[in-house]
């Protein structure tokens, strides 16, 4: 049965959508838009929005949805968000009205680019007490893409004290990546950057060494005179450096990607008997697996890490409140690639 809106909850909300049939290259097809206000059933909880942060997935899908033929819906986009619930559906058990809540969202519904936004509760956890909204809203995207990177995917235990490559390390997974590496393993962390400003930035994520992506890896890897590499992950750019990774890594080694190379050839990996391991963050809500609420118990532990001071905030923008001026501006800053840290905006 579904639950009609309450009192201090209005009809209609305010939102920003991408709209279909328009230029893929610009933000030209972003727009605000009125929607009725979604009532949660079943297991999701409505939040009200107080903070978004803007992802490189978020500018993709925009050109995507542009690219639709004229009579597709607009597409709100967003996925990281905190906020406030408002009301919950008549299966939520871990949630109430008042709860402040972070979470990444899913790709198959409308985002957090909007005033309110449901959510599967399996997704969402309490958010960190000791942040503030939008320091919040900066993390969970990345946490979880780090977090399943690091012990789903390439599954590194924590006694392991071997090294670990991370290419384009200062953008807003590898700033979170770092900090769980040397945290929760015993890890050599070696990250790549390319400008004073991102290397500081890494110093202060905790990286062990730094090393040029916009030069050849391979001999700035020698002049460390570290252990092979049995773990390296590329975050952007990938299939610039796939050569020198097939020849950094060591033999049945483990390399991890979450980007979308043109071509992506695996054979150079063949005889170093080297496993590949994708990581996409919305693999678990896309299927709705049986552990999808494992999102839920990542956040919670996260939040937990903050709270007790031991993992920081990776926001490092502020594009001030979520207008769609600032959201345009936001999406461009993304597709220069020289973010470091995240993107945020923060109310309406």
């Amino acid at each position: 049965m579904t639950a009609p809106i309450q009192p201090n909850i209005p009809e209609k909300m305010k939102a920003i959508a991408a709209l279909a049939a328009k230029e893929t290259n610009t933000t030209k097809n972003l727009v605000e838009i009125s929607l009725p206000t979604p009532v949660p059933t079943h297991r999701d909880i409505l939040v009200k929005i107080k903070a978004v942060s803007i992802n490189p997935v978020d500018t993709k899908i925009r050109k995507r949805h542009a690219a639709q033929s004229d009579d597709t819906d607009p597409k709100v986009l967003g996925w990281d968000a905190a906020g406030t619930i408002v009301a919950v559906g008549d299966e939520v058990t871990n949630f109430k009205v008042g709860d402040d809540v972070w979470y990444a969202g899913e790709l198959t519904r409308q985002g957090s680019n909007a005033e309110y936004q449901l959510v599967d509760e399996r997704l969402v956890s309490l958010k960190p007490k000791s942040l503030n909204f939008a320091d919040a809203a900066a993390m969970p995207l990345t946490i979880l893409t780090a977090w399943e990177m690091l012990f789903d995917r390439l599954q590194i235990k924590q006694d392991d004290n071997k090294c670990l490559l991370i290419i384009g390390a200062a953008g807003g997974v590898g700033s979170i990546m770092i900090q769980l590496a040397k945290l929760l393993t015993q890890k050599i962390i070696i990250g790549t950057a390319s400008r004073p400003e991102s290397e500081e930035w890494l110093n202060e994520m905790g990286c062990h060494h730094i090393i040029n992506h916009r030069e050849l890896l391979v001999p700035q890897i020698k002049e460390l005179h570290l252990p092979a590499i049995p773990t390296i992950v590329s975050l952007n750019l990938t299939g610039q450096h796939l050569e020198e990774i097939a020849e950094l890594i060591a033999p049945q080694g483990k390399f991890g990607l979450i980007d979308d190379p043109l071509t992506f050839d695996i054979s150079a990996f063949k005889q170093k008997s080297v496993s590949i391991h994708w990581e996409f963050m919305y693999t678990r809500s896309l299927f709705k697996t049986e552990d999808m609420s494992q999102q839920h118990t990542i956040l919670k532990e996260a939040a937990e890490m903050i709270d007790s001071g031991r993992l920081k905030s990776t926001m490092n923008h502020h594009f001030g409140k979520l207008t769609l001026e600032n959201l345009k501006a936001a999406h461009e800053f993304i597709e220069t690639h020289s973010a470091i840290g995240k993107v945020v905006l923060e109310g309406f």
